[in-house]
């Protein structure tokens, strides 16, 4: 790219103690529509991060924001604010850099996300930050005992690409309503989401400076000075299990507090009273959300065994219907993956499921230009193979048959994660039962939707440590602090 054509490309800075930060590299961002240059960030290296953690230990040692409760509620409502004024700037950037679907930009892929800053902006209004444990007499004495909750200190965000507006806010929100400082990293391939977002904190809030400082980087270095810098006090994680558990090893080093969320390989259960039309389309317009890029998303369909074949079809013909293409185009349902590599990585795990024994029913081809890989089905797969295992990240749907009920448990819970899952019947109660023996931090019945700001997110087992969303996430990031005096 000329330097001419550079210029014209959509570029964003750094955030760092209220500055907009220049670096001496850059970090290309590709539209993954087209496989072309969007544009270009700054490229944060540890002197960036020992910079902006240096700003947000400042900011939370000297100054009142920890401690001044109106000052962040006024703040995250000026926040919420700015972004519905920038909404529709967001969203052609969105659309462009993560290959998110217009559609997708109206919910989780961009406004829904608004709602988490507004609802930890109204949860200060009313949050009890002192319990009184009332008093108790030692000795002759009597004690007065409280407890305080109060800020955890400076907080490490990582976020990933697939939904970079959802998984920073997430982060964000709640640990600046808590009173925390943060340096926040977004995703290298979707820089310019995350640094935008850094962009409106400095010109439309009065968050004052270091209480925010927003990074780009795609040197690992830079996360780990982040997970290990010694001023760092919380390590908020959003990624890969593998990457996870290194983080978690690296903070454990000066025992810093980690909230990680992390992988999925979740579990749609067909009952066999189910209505396998609804049922079926479900599953295959679920897969595909984001061309199948989000952890929680149900990948794993287990259905009777004898109405595998029949459901298999259904599926197919669901599939069939799911429009790909050019994400600006609101008639589309399914964009493209965010690179080459990861296209790669999941049409390798296809070819190899295929090899290993599975019925590859539809999909299976990459399409270009761009990274758009079509709607995938997967029959007869065993429930111990890789392609039932591993997270694939991708539009591809493994179809597992089960035997009875406790098989379909038992094959659902047979997983290193534990993020969410669903389950499909007529029977309400027995649907309910099923639900409450999965090994899962979520859960869908009948088509459910437990995702919203008030509700916390996250997993058990390898998905993750600690709660997102809702007052389980605020308190993610608070400490409690127990008091006593003598009273008389």
């Amino acid at each position: 790219m000329s330097t001419q054509e550079q210029a014209a490309a959509v570029t964003r800075r750094l955030l760092i103690d209220g500055r907009r930060v220049e670096t001496g590299d850059t970090l290309a961002s590709l539209n993954p529509a087209t496989g072309e240059v969007y544009g270009y960030a700054p490229e944060a290296g540890v002197a960036e991060v020992d910079s902006a953690v240096a700003a947000a230990r400042r900011a939370f040692d000297a100054t009142d924001w920890p401690r001044d409760h109106e000052l962040r509620a006024r703040c995250l409502r000026q926040l919420y604010q700015a972004l519905r004024d920038h909404v529709e700037e967001l969203r052609e950037l969105t659309i462009a850099e993560v290959g998110a679907t217009r559609i997708l930009t109206h919910g989780n892929q961009l406004e829904t996300p608004f709602e988490i800053v507004r609802y930890y902006a109204e949860l200060l209004d009313g949050y009890e930050w002192s319990e009184d444990l009332g008093p108790v007499e030692i000795r002759g004495q009597k004690h007065q005992r409280w407890v305080e909750k109060e800020a955890a200190g400076v907080v490490a965000a990582i976020s990933a690409y697939n939904y970079p507006h959802q998984l920073a806010l997430a982060k964000l929100a709640p640990a600046l309503a808590a009173g925390c400082t943060v340096v926040l990293k977004g995703a290298p391939d979707t820089p310019l989401s995350t640094l935008a977002l850094g962009e409106i904190i400095a010109e439309h809030t009065d968050i004052p400076a270091g209480v925010v400082n927003v990074l780009a980087s795609s040197d690992v270095e830079v996360g780990k000075r982040m997970t290990t810098h010694p001023d760092v006090d919380v390590v908020s994680f959003t990624g890969s299990t593998p990457v996870g558990k290194q983080i978690m090893a690296a903070a454990g080093q000066t025992l810093k507090k980690v909230f990680l969320e992390l992988g999925g390989k979740s579990a749609l259960i067909l009952l066999d009273d189910a209505d396998y039309r609804t049922a079926a389309q479900f599953a295959a317009f679920s897969v595909v959300t984001h061309a199948g890029q989000g952890c929680a998303l149900t990948t794993r369909l287990l259905v009777p065994r004898a109405d595998h074949d029949e459901i298999a079809q259904l599926v197919a013909a669901n599939f069939a219907h799911v429009s790909y293409g050019d994400p600006g185009d609101p008639k589309t349902y399914m964009g493209p993956l965010i690179s080459e590599r990861q296209r790669d990585k999941v049409d390798a795990l296809v070819r190899r499921a295929v090899a290993e024994g599975a019925t590859l029913v539809t999909g299976g081809e990459k399409v270009d230009p761009g990274f758009f890989y079509t709607p995938t089905l997967l029959a007869n797969v065993d429930p111990d193979s890789e392609i039932a295992q591993e997270e694939v990240f991708g539009p591809v749907l493994a179809m597992i048959p089960y035997d009875d009920v406790d098989d379909a448990v038992r094959i659902a819970n047979n997983s290193i994660y534990g993020l969410s899952g669903g389950v499909f019947g007529a029977d309400a109660e027995r649907a309910r039962s099923v639900a409450r023996r999965i090994r899962t931090g979520t859960f869908s019945i009948n088509g459910g939707n437990y995702f919203h700001p008030d509700a916390p997110f996250g997993g058990y087992k390898q998905s993750g440590i600690g709660r997102e969303m809702g007052r389980a996430g605020l308190e993610e990031f608070l400490e409690s602090k127990t008091l006593a005096e003598v009273v008389g």
